[in-house]
């Protein structure tokens, strides 16, 4: 016997009690950003590495640690994809949709980064991306975050604190870099090794660190927020007034600064205290210069990204689930007679009722055997066909989620009773 070939470490199989879990979790994510007008782009899960040197920044643990980096056989350096808003940004330039134009994007699947694996964060991992380009008011950047709000709303989820920063523009940022190398430089001694060598290449990064002996130094640190240019002052005051308005409650986090170094202004992090370390479930911000980065005239923008292993896990601690995934029925039939009619039976209620989800017992078995069969399938309800149905022209619909007698009704009434009980 051969030896079983082990997963991927950090790249995990989505079971199918799971997979009921994304779906639902999916199709609330797509109804509420269609709701705001947003349309659906597709890009590749491979690009070229250059694209995220130059977007996310060579000097970033993302380029230098954790890319998926390889030579295809025309020796093409390719990566696969470590976040998305890069390759969307190249599929807007590359297909013309920036050119007098204002897009309302978003954008779904996995991507891949090399680290250590650990509840929430994994080697292949699936974001939720929604993108505005063309828009440079606060406005947008206030829709967003209503509609990120939304989206926890209509998925029934609560205890997720919004974390609020502006980080000015490339030119307000540069004297306040010099100050914060000065800063820590004056306290070499007190960072750690992780945070020494981040000093020398980008200094903000060192605000992000979870180094506990580290907490005191960057709390004593100059505030960003104390150096902003007098436009990106007032951006971030106008977007604290429009979300007053529509009463989302946040907190200004001056020492949240973001991974990627492609942030402008606005930046900001959803995060919650239910995933241990990995408490951040939906993260973005401003990012106005990248299109002209990547070779595409001016165009302001901004966006986010919803972790959606982190999200399924939020839902599957509040047992949030959606009833429309369920099994309405599941088709108990006795004897060989029977189980050729069941078959017939469900096609014909499936086309009475298109959206009915009905799953037919396969492989036989006795009626006992086939009824736990029915009730491990979570459906609503099991339908009962034997000889004595069959000879009376009804099937048996007996719920299995509440306690109710079986009901014995014509094969025509069948999808009108079953869709009565849900």
């Amino acid at each position: 016997m051969s030896e079983a070939i082990s997963p991927i470490r950090g790249m995990g199989d989505i079971l199918p009690e799971d997979a009921t879990v994304w779906q639902h979790v999916e199709a609330v994510l797509k109804s509420t950003v269609h709701a705001y007008g947003y349309r659906e782009l597709r890009v590749p899960v491979v690009e070229r590495t250059e694209l995220f040197k130059r977007s996310i920044g060579e000097v970033t643990d993302i380029v230098e640690k954790e890319m998926y980096t390889f030579a295809d056989r025309n020796n093409e350096s390719l990566t696969l994809r470590p976040e998305a808003t890069a390759g969307i940004v190249r599929a807007g330039i590359s297909n013309g949709l920036f050119h007098n134009q204002k897009q309302k994007l978003w954008s779904m699947g996995p991507m891949f980064r090399y680290e250590k694996p650990q509840k929430g964060r994994y080697r292949q991992f699936h974001q939720f991306d929604v993108e505005a380009f063309g828009f440079d008011g606060p406005d947008i950047d206030a829709e967003l975050l209503m509609l990120i709000a939304r989206i926890w709303r209509n998925l029934g989820l609560s205890q997720i604190e919004l974390q609020l920063n502006s980080l000015g523009t490339p030119e307000s940022r540069a004297g306040y870099r010099v100050e914060l190398t000065d800063y820590f430089s004056a306290h070499l001694d007190r960072l750690d090794p992780e945070s020494r060598e981040r000093l020398g290449r980008n200094p903000l990064r060192l605000l992000d660190s979870k180094h506990p002996d580290m907490q005191a130094l960057i709390e004593a640190a100059p505030r960003i927020t104390d150096h902003l240019d007098a436009e990106s002052a007032e951006h971030f005051a106008r977007l604290q007034e429009l979300l007053d308005l529509a009463g989302i409650a946040y907190r200004v986090n001056p020492r949240l600064v973001r991974g990627l170094d492609y942030y402008t202004r606005t930046v900001f992090e959803w995060v919650t205290n239910q995933l241990g370390s990995q408490g951040a479930v939906c993260s973005g911000g401003r990012y106005d210069g990248l299109v002209e980065h990547l070779g595409g005239k001016p165009v302001p923008a901004i966006g986010w990204a919803i972790g959606l292993e982190r999200l399924v896990e939020l839902c599957k601690l509040a047992e949030i689930a959606s009833s429309d995934l369920m099994l309405d029925a599941y088709l108990v039939a006795v004897g060989d007679e029977a189980a050729g009619r069941g078959l017939i039976l469900a096609e014909e209620l499936r086309n009475q009722s298109p959206a009915l989800r009905i799953e037919v017992n396969s492989g036989g078995g006795s009626f006992k055997s086939q009824f736990k069969r029915a009730d491990k399938s979570g459906a609503r309800v099991a339908l009962i066909l034997g000889e004595t149905e069959l000879a009376n022209g009804v099937i048996g619909i007996k719920p299995l989620r509440r306690e109710a007698e079986q009901q014995n009704v014509p094969w025509d009434q069948a999808a009108d009773t079953i869709n009565s009980m849900k």
